[in-house]
């Protein structure tokens, strides 16, 4: 992601930016999954995830994961995810939902063999205290993944124009400054997710760095129409204009367009086997 634009005006208290309730959601959802399902199922093997396991899933969404955690963790397992808005998640025979704003802590006790929470942290102003309390909710041996967006530049590869990149650019930016200015989110957090880790005391903290190229009219692409049109509101009150946006979205649609993808950044690290205090 880019820098800010210092002449925009950013409306709305902090808080999360995007509602499961929206009529964008079932979309935005989608396209989440399709590009991030892979990537986090990959990270979360790596963490040893096995049959039996208890595992916390924060910030659920669709379910889509919560569903891949309790397949993984068997009928001797069990899966808790928790969300704001539940209205999106479905139970299981091994997978419980929980309605929960994680400003008052975990919603349930460990401990946990695997806490995972994706595009989460980056979003909540109290995010290191909510790591601090989910290392406490881990078994000995337990891991916590964290995957995030970063703030890395979304390169323009190919554009019918240069005016065409400039305004992917500018919207892009106009979007990172009201997540930032306007709800509190840092995207600045998945870079630092390794460090603040190993000052609560995990081991074997790891991360892999994921991004690819997005083709207009593609599922990515779609993440950026759909994103516009969710934060529509308070992207005008930035500045940006109504043609502006209906350009925007033409551009992210022609198949002649394309853009370096949001880089995904997956960091996980394990409590001390033997439960000794961290921090």
């Amino acid at each position: 992601m880019t820098g800010t634009t210092d002449t925009l005006t950013i409306p709305g208290p902090p808080g999360y930016a995007f509602s499961n309730s929206s009529a964008q959601a079932p979309d935005q959802l989608a396209t989440l999954e399709a590009y991030l399902d892979p990537l986090t199922a990959t990270c979360l093997e790596a963490a040893g995830l096995r049959p039996g396991a208890r595992c916390l899933e924060l910030g659920a969404g669709g379910g889509s994961i919560a569903h891949w955690l309790a397949d993984r963790a068997g009928p001797a397992g069990q899966v808790v995810a928790v969300d704001q808005d539940t209205s999106r998640l479905t139970p299981a025979v091994n997978l419980e939902v929980v309605q929960h704003d994680l400003r008052h802590g975990p919603p349930v006790a460990g401990p946990f063999d695997l806490i995972h929470a994706r595009l989460l942290l980056l979003h909540l102003p109290f995010r290191r205290r909510l790591l601090r309390q989910l290392v406490d909710c881990l078994a000995p041996g337990g891991w916590l993944v964290l995957g995030e967006f970063s703030r890395q530049p979304l390169e323009v590869l190919a554009a019918a124009n240069p005016a065409d990149a400039i305004l992917f650019r500018r919207v892009v930016d106009a979007l990172v400054t009201v997540l930032e200015q306007g709800h509190g989110a840092d995207l600045g957090w998945a870079h630092q997710a390794r460090s603040a880790m190993i000052e609560v005391g995990l081991r074997h903290v790891y991360t892999v760095e994921h991004a690819e190229t997005w083709v207009g009219g593609g599922a990515g692409c779609r993440l950026h129409h759909v994103n516009s049109v969710q934060k529509q509101e308070a992207l005008l009150q930035a500045g940006l204009t109504a043609a502006e946006l209906d350009r925007f979205r033409q551009i992210v649609a022609d198949p002649g367009f394309s853009a370096r993808s949001w880089q995904f950044v997956c960091t996980r690290g394990q409590r001390r086997p033997e439960g000794l205090p961290v921090g």
